[in-house]
């Protein structure tokens, strides 16, 4: 007997799919936030991940959690550059949330289609 058969795998619902839209939503909202949305929806991410079984939402749910974490890490990172002066330090803040919007997009738009998010 193959392994596979012997595994059940939960068959994903709607609800499935609407919890996942809504942690899209509230990463993408985050900046409205001042990114409270961004960290209560990693707290989400960590807990479905831990139990999913399906390949397509565990890769969404690590692309969620990558995506919040590499963005703190640019942001602290850039964090003395407002040492020498406003500006710098607000642009490289804006460059970060930028690309921050910019990967919770493409991966709700590929997680829509039903793409793996890379």
């Amino acid at each position: 007997m193959n392994r596979t058969d012997s595994v059940t795998f939960d068959a994903k619902t709607s609800s499935d799919r609407t919890v996942m839209h809504v942690l899209y939503g509230m990463h993408t909202l985050a900046w409205a936030s001042m990114y409270t949305l961004a960290v209560i929806a990693v707290i989400v991410n960590y807990i479905r991940r831990s139990d999913e079984h399906d390949p397509l939402y565990a890769a969404h749910h690590g692309w969620m959690i990558s995506t919040f974490w590499w963005a703190v890490f640019w942001a602290v990172l850039s964090l003395p550059l407002y040492l020498l002066f406003i500006l710098p330090g607000v642009i490289a803040h804006a460059i970060v949330g930028l690309w921050y919007l910019y990967r919770c997009i493409k991966g709700w738009l590929r997680f829509t289609n039903g793409q793996l998010p890379r």
